[in-house]
């Protein structure tokens, strides 16, 4: 097995150096004077889309096999041979590795590539082998029929004693509380209910990006992102919106108050987040500006003590139920400085369970906000919120006066930690999905016999398993390199790998419920569309494949 493990690490450096190839040629074509030009990088998007799911899928299977590696080590002292996770790393080997080419042998023009290179990198009597080896139907529904045997274990988490406390108690969480409540609070699209919130606040889960020094339980000399992303993991196996997702927003505005707030502002507001007192939300996305945060165009005017803010938020998840918003505004009038004109306020208001809402200040200054009718995602709620004259202190800009202009460095500081806890969000989903997918396909019975013993449902459930493990991996990697503070780059990449991964999963858990996947009833259901959601969040697919990863990965380019 080692041999193949080998052989698989020289196949996909063989394909990296393709596609660092491929954007050596993207950076030449866009550059003018030695500098990347947007408009000419923007020609060339189908291309960068490619590259950058080509990127994420390289470094997810190099990251899996290096994972079996350490593995294995553990295991050969341990006298433990199972292969389970090598069977796993080399079929997503192969599967990266065909992904590529087929993408690349598309329109090997847009990416600068000759078919005779390509023939010989990818369609190598070796690669052949590798490939039809790893993707052969039997070898698929071996690998399927042994998630079968050993009941959905796809995999050794490889958590250390006590992040495997913390993933332990939370999975019981989430099973105990938060999945006999999760159906109703979709179907009747309710609030997230105080028997939800208030054991999580005892459990510390709103102070896990906040350092103890702050109230939190975060250690004060280091992040601990990895303990974040497996209570994140576990609580999404619950429920996405009614758990999952609550601890997004704190972590966000715990980060921009870390980057930039005073330490009067920290010494404030972070002991209140860890506690949930007040609930945040964050107000940055705008009508007709989503991704592109260098554009809001939410009014901020100076006036005596404090400013005035005017204009329109949406999809601010969570504002009603909130009591402080973590608001992005243009403090600059003129729209040419972009994002050197923006700055972050803490804009208080006072919590409400309703659908809408409508608080206006002794002064006169409102903010009202109204959620917007979702598919999914529900028991968080995400509004259109209105300020018109609505009055912030001086106090309340994070960093002062300092901090005046700085707001797009601070939505950035906590946009990273967003997109890893968004892929571990994702990974959470597809647990949940997973387990009821192999559960109902061995119950359904189709001309005589269960589902699950027929070759097209083991293969399905072993590429569910595949990607399930690969994720939680890849997100497990990445929150590593956060807590040694780097990897921001790699949030991105993860965030668009296990989000794409999720759509996928959850659609086949539903498609092996046949139609009672399509009954609301069915918990599947609620999994394909709160899936949905995970590719516009935290960074649109197209915004974060073209502007965030296409164009880091090309000036980065030789």
């Amino acid at each position: 097995m080692q041999k193949s493990i080998a052989q698989a690490y020289a196949l996909l450096s063989n394909a990296q150096m393709v596609l660092n190839g491929a954007l050596n040629w993207l950076k030449r074509e866009s550059s003018v004077n030695g500098k990347i030009n947007s408009d000419k990088l923007d020609e060339k998007q189908l291309a960068c889309y490619e590259v950058a799911f080509c990127e994420a899928e390289l470094t997810a299977a190099r990251v899996y096999l290096d994972y079996t590696r350490k593995l294995a080590e553990i295991r050969t002292a341990k006298n433990d041979g199972h292969s389970l996770e090598e069977r796993i790393a080399l079929q997503y080997a192969a599967e990266a590795l065909h992904n590529a080419r087929t993408r690349y042998a598309a329109r090997p023009a847009d990416f600068g590539l000759e078919r005779e290179m390509l023939r010989a990198v990818f369609y190598s009597p070796e690669v052949d082998a590798f490939v039809d080896a790893w993707l052969a139907t039997d070898t698929m529904a071996a690998l399927g029929k042994t998630i079968l045997e050993q009941e959905g274990n796809v995999g050794h988490y490889m958590l250390d004693e006590e992040k495997e406390m913390m993933r332990a108690s939370f999975r019981n969480f989430a099973s105990t509380v938060v999945m006999p409540l999760a159906e109703k609070i979709h179907t009747e699209d309710q609030i997230v209910p105080d028997a939800i919130l208030k054991p999580l606040v005892d459990l510390g889960c709103f102070g896990l990006s906040i350092p103890m020094q702050y109230g939190g339980i975060q250690p004060d000399d280091q992040e601990d992102n990895l303990g974040m992303i497996v209570v994140t993991e576990e609580l999404s196996r619950g429920s996405l919106a009614a758990a999952g997702s609550l601890i997004t927003r704190p972590e966000i505005m715990s980060r921009a108050l870390l980057k930039g707030g005073t330490e009067e502002q920290k010494q404030y507001w972070l002991p209140k987040l860890a506690q949930a007192q007040p609930l945040c939300a964050v107000a940055v996305t705008e009508p007709n500006y989503g991704s592109d945060v260098a554009q809001m165009r939410l009014k901020a005017t100076r006036t005596d003590g404090g400013w005035h803010l005017n204009g329109e938020k949406t999809w601010c998840t969570f504002a009603g139920k909130a009591g402080v918003l973590l608001t992005l505004a243009r403090t600059n009038p003129d729209l040419s400085v972009g994002h050197r004109g923006l700055t972050m306020f803490l804009v208080e208001k006072p919590s409400s369970d309703g659908h809408e809402f409508n608080h206006t200040q002794a002064t006169g200054g409102t903010v009202s906000g109204k959620a917007i009718p979702t598919i999914g995602y529900r028991g968080m709620h995400s509004f259109t919120v209105f300020f018109d004259n609505y009055f912030v202190p001086d106090s309340h800009v994070i960093g002062g006066e300092a901090g005046v202009g700085q707001g797009f460095y601070f939505t950035m500081a906590g946009f990273a930690g967003g997109r890893i806890q968004t892929a571990a969000r994702a990974t959470g989903v597809m647990q949940a999905a997973f387990e009821r997918g192999i559960a109902y396909a061995q119950e359904r019975q189709v001309f005589g016999k269960p589902i699950a013993a027929y070759p097209l449902t083991l293969v399905k459930i072993a590429r569910m398993a595949m990607l399930l493990s690969v994720s939680r991996q890849f997100t497990y990697y990445v929150a590593r390199l956060m807590d040694e503070g780097k990897g921001h780059m790699e949030a991105s990449l993860v965030k668009l790998y296990s989000c794409k991964s999720s759509e996928w999963l959850c659609r086949e858990a539903m498609q092996i419920h046949g139609g009672m996947g399509y009954a609301e009833e069915s918990a599947v259901s609620r999994y394909f569309i709160d899936s949905r959601v995970l590719s516009i969040f935290e960074g649109a697919e197209e915004t974060l494949a073209l502007k965030v990863i296409a164009r880091a990965l090309v000036e980065a380019a030789e």
